[in-house]
């Protein structure tokens, strides 16, 4: 395996802390009475976020929050969000963010598993996670949003009010690059998730290589996502990433429908939109994007799935914004490969961003050919320590500032890379590995296809063949003749052994993960 080669070099202080990074410059650099974040009609500046952060994180101190203590954010996207991760890192906690909207189980495990001191919480989330809080072993504090004081529960509100911004206890923690900050979940897609451990440093590796000279954050933009805070590719697009410029976010709690995404857009006019695959596809869907005005849009960026072909046409032709697809991962905080402004490359995933190296390898370890398929190792300044309590998956994914993914690639002559698939996602048909996506791709350039999935089914003679479980497009239906249809499509551009032998037609999406991807686990 190579050495890591750093084509980037971040030269931070030896006291540095993401707070002071990402809140605190805009305050010494004037920006104290500019917009930082919007939630409905609502609004507060750079100097009201840092007034609400310095309470908060003296609210946490006196509640015991150590150095190097984790302290789990439960919320819906808002203030009380962006508050809370600031506080944690200004504190010297260690920040881990769960969706809110996960069930007791979940929050029983994740407990258990972080050993956190503080949970920040809503009183909407108690129903789920108020028996694991009482009965945690660790827990000094819960702060509820909404919430009353009840033994270790305790008000958000009231606790932030009580506070001076002034106070000693609101001052930042005088951590350094290599202390940590932040534990990102994977997705869980093998088993329960695990905690990829990261440091002040990591996260501002990935603001300095890609937010700023790939994506190119400025300070007069706009922000909206899709994807909801707690989701470390939101976190960096919709959170770090911004306020790195002095831009403003837009944040809303609903579920980030077609309609959704529209009324955001025409309320607040963003410049950047931080996407998936899925809701490109719905808005484009949506009766009324026809009439939408969505010329304020300068930036789209979309991640976590593939981002089919036709799908960047469709919105390229009807917005005239590229998207730039990428590939990022909790095990590098955030996307090491991407296409880039006026680079697009439809259907790659693009070159390397700047301060990142990779490999593509065989099953020996070795690098392959360009144009061969293999595992994408990938090496940078904001590679995690470890999963936290993994020791023998944390030996065979990180070697250094080297992460060998499960992802299966192939870069081509020109240093594009293109996505074959997770490589526990493969088929062997005909004795001969197939990628899913590359079947899935394929069938999407039908008109009658919405969504769909391939996994592999048993034949009657017991070998493994592609399915697809097909979502049918609005005026289409499931019957033979569309099988034979797409069939016939998958012949005209696939290798033969390639194409479905049958077909399991819904009306219904495609269930998701929390991240947006569709959950093979559960089509499988």
């Amino acid at each position: 395996m190579a050495a890591f080669e750093r084509t980037f070099t971040l030269d931070l202080p030896e006291r540095f802390n993401l707070c002071a990074y990402y809140l605190d410059r805009n305050l010494d650099e004037g920006r104290g009475d500019k917009v930082a974040v919007r939630v409905g009609d609502a609004a507060r500046t750079y100097a009201e976020v840092s007034a609400g952060v310095h309470r908060l994180t003296a609210a946490l101190r006196r509640a015991g929050l150590r150095p190097e203590e984790r302290a789990l954010i439960v919320l819906p996207d808002g203030f009380e969000f962006v508050e809370a991760w600031f506080a944690v890192v200004r504190a010297g906690g260690v920040f881990a963010m769960l969706n809110p909207l996960l069930k007791r189980k979940d929050y029983a495990y994740a407990l258990e598993y972080t050993k956190a001191s503080i949970v920040i919480t809503h009183e909407r989330v108690l129903p789920e996670i108020e028996d694991s809080l009482r009965a945690s072993r660790y827990l000094k504090a819960a702060f509820v949003v909404g919430g009353a004081d009840d033994g270790p529960l305790c008000s958000y509100a009231d606790a932030v009010a009580a506070e001076d911004p002034a106070s000693d206890l609101a001052e930042v923690e005088p951590t350094g690059p290599d202390d940590l900050a932040g534990w990102l979940f994977t997705s869980g897609s093998t088993g329960e998730p695990k905690a990829c451990v990261h440091t002040h440093g990591d996260f501002a590796y990935s603001t300095e290589t890609y937010a700023l000279q790939v994506a190119g954050y400025r300070e007069d933009d706009v922000c909206l996502s899709v994807p909801k805070l707690f989701f470390g590719y939101a976190t960096g697009t919709n959170l770090m990433f911004p306020f790195r410029v002095g831009a403003s976010v837009v944040l809303f709690e609903g579920r980030a429908t077609a309609d959704e995404i529209l009324d955001q857009i025409e309320a607040h006019r963003p410049t950047f939109l931080t996407g998936v695959p899925t809701l490109f596809n719905s808005v484009l869907q949506s009766p009324r994007v026809e009439t939408a005005d969505l010329s304020c849009l300068r930036v789209a960026l979309s991640a976590g799935e593939a981002l089919p072909e036709r799908l960047y046409a469709d919105w390229k032709a009807r917005t005239g914004v590229e998207i730039l697809d990428g590939i990022g991962s909790a095990e590098m905080f955030h996307i090491y490969i991407s296409n880039a402004p006026g680079a697009v490359v439809p259907g790659a995933l693009g070159r390397l961003v700047p301060g990142y190296e990779a490999e593509v390898v065989g099953p020996d370890g070795a690098a392959v050919p360009d144009g061969e398929p293999g595992r994408l190792r990938i090496a940078g300044g904001s590679t995690a320590l470890c999963y936290w309590g993994h020791k023998a998956k944390s030996n065979e994914t990180f070697q250094g500032a080297w992460c060998t993914t499960a992802d299966v690639f192939r870069r081509d002559a020109d240093g594009v890379f293109w996505y074959v698939g997770r490589d526990d996602d493969l088929l062997k048909v005909s004795g001969i590995w197939v990628s899913p996506l590359e079947i899935e791709n394929c069938l999407l350039g039908h008109e009658g296809v919405a969504e769909c999935c391939v996994v592999g089914r048993e034949d009657a003679d017991g070998l493994v063949k592609a399915h697809a479980i097909v979502v049918c497009a609005e005026g289409h239906d499931g019957c033979d003749a569309l099988g034979d249809a797409l069939k016939a499509l998958a012949k005209q551009h696939l290798a033969p052994h390639k194409y479905p032998r049958s077909f399991e037609w819904r009306t219904e999406p495609l269930p998701r993960n929390d991240r947006g991807k569709v959950a093979r686990k559960l089509l499988k």
